[in-house]
Parts: structure tokens; C-alpha cells; sequence
């Protein structure tokens, strides 16, 4: 289980530096030592252009990136069109010798198993975040891991864009107005609480409560309540030390 305290973290790092030692951290907590994140702020951009942060071995990244392995990876191409996670094992990467010489090179460093969430963003924004270990492949292992990862994913991601987008631009991204009962509601999903639960707080029905998270997740455009949660607290909307928690 991510507390909401190490996820803030990302938030808070005042520089790339600190950023990246959160995030190595909070992924070394779910079992996976090594971690590689990249984003550009397009979809359309160049990836030799991205922020990126790693603790892979030198010689793998050095390699990977002198021979454009981006272009050979799967992970890479699935992420291109898709939003969801892939699971790495020697399957992922059977489509062509190409791809398995590949995987069989990445095992050499150390890099065995693991799971690659993609990132899209509002904007257009694009990128992986992968979390790699030396350890065998383990389904179940992985999708235990989810939950958590995916949470790591949202915050570094949010987190991330100060690095990723000039300060002109960041300072004019403009803050949604949310009204009470919105603010009320997301009150609640930051401590975990259902929509069901909400409904039963603020005395409201359940079709209610999803509504005003609908219209929140909009005013925020994103796609999920947890993505409109990592907006509110990076932008001091809320915070992990707001009333009701």
C-alpha cells in the first residue's frame, strides 16, 4: 500500500534531483529496484528529446539509446497506443528475433521482469514509466502491484511536468474553479472513501456523488478520479492535511 504522504514527496521535490531519488524509493517499496521514466510534452515530439529518469545500468541506457532501441522495444510500441499497463515475460517480446534478442540483452543487465504503465496526458503529452527487477517473470506478483504502481505512475507524472514544460507555460496553466460540493467530494476520495460511502456521508445519493466527480474530472481533463485527485493536490487545491482526513 503508497501512502499519500510518500506520493506527496514527488509533489514537494524541489528539484530533479530529489524528485528522482522519491520515485526510485516508492518503487523499491512495491519490489522493483529499477525504474525508467520518460515523457515529452508530445505525442509528435522526437523520445530522444524526453525527460528521462533512470537507474538502469549506464552500458544498457548508453546502448539502448546509442542503437535507438525505443524503436525495437514492445513496451515502447504498446504504450504508443494504448492506456493500459503491460506486464513484462519472455512473451512480451516473441513477435520478432529482433525483439528477443533484445529481452535476452536487458536480462544481461538485469532487467528481467517488471511492468510499463503508459502516460497520456491532457495536453498531448506522452510517456512510459517502466519498473524492472532481476527477478523472474510472476503474474500475480505484478498484478498485486497495480494498484500502487499506478498510483506512483499518476504523481510522477503530475509531479514530473515542471521538468517537462518551460516555466512560462506552467505558471500559465490555469487553475479549475471547483465549487463546494465538488471540493467536498474530492475531500473524500483523497482518504479513499467510494462513491458509496461518500453518498452515505454528505447524505446525497450515489448518482450525485458521481456527477459532481464527473464534472470534476472534466474541469481537470482527465480521464480518471484519481488523476483529478494528483491535479488538485499539485496545483494546492488540497491537501493531504485538509479537514476530514
Amino acid at each position: 500500500m503508497v501512502e499519500m504522504s510518500q506520493l506527496t514527496q514527488l509533489l514537494n521535490s524541489g528539484n530533479e534531483s530529489s524528485w528522482r531519488d522519491t520515485l526510485f524509493s516508492l518503487a523499491r517499496q512495491q519490489g522493483f529496484d529499477q525504474v525508467l521514466y520518460g515523457v515529452v510534452g508530445s505525442r509528435h515530439a522526437k523520445l530522444e528529446s524526453a525527460f528521462l529518469q533512470s537507474n538502469y545500468s549506464s552500458s544498457w541506457r548508453d546502448r539502448y539509446d546509442a542503437d535507438l532501441l525505443h524503436y525495437v522495444d514492445p513496451t515502447v510500441s504498446h504504450c504508443m497506443k494504448s492506456t493500459l499497463p503491460i506486464v513484462w515475460e519472455p512473451e512480451t517480446f516473441n513477435a520478432a528475433p529482433r525483439q528477443r534478442e533484445f529481452y535476452e540483452e536487458a536480462c544481461g543487465h538485469g532487467i528481467r521482469s517488471g511492468v510499463t504503465f503508459p502516460i497520456h496526458g491532457p495536453n498531448g503529452e506522452f510517456g512510459v514509466v517502466s519498473f524492472a527487477s532481476d527477478m523472474l517473470p510472476d503474474k500475480r506478483e505484478a498484478a498485486n502491484a497495480m494498484a500502487g504502481l499506478a498510483l506512483i505512475r499518476d504523481y510522477a507524472f503530475e509531479s514530473s511536468m515542471r521538468f517537462v514544460m518551460p516555466p512560462a507555460e506552467l505558471a500559465a496553466v490555469e487553475r479549475p474553479r471547483l465549487t463546494r460540493r465538488e471540493l467536498e467530494v474530492l475531500n473524500w476520495v483523497m482518504v479513499g472513501k467510494s462513491s458509496w460511502e461518500i453518498s452515505k456521508i454528505t447524505n446525497c445519493s450515489e448518482a450525485t456523488v458521481n456527477f459532481h466527480i464527473a464534472n470534476v474530472r472534466q474541469k481537470f481533463g482527465v480521464s480518471t478520479r484519481q488523476q483529478a485527485l494528483v491535479k488538485a493536490i499539485g496545483m494546492g487545491i488540497l491537501t493531504p492535511e485538509d479537514p476530514h482526513r
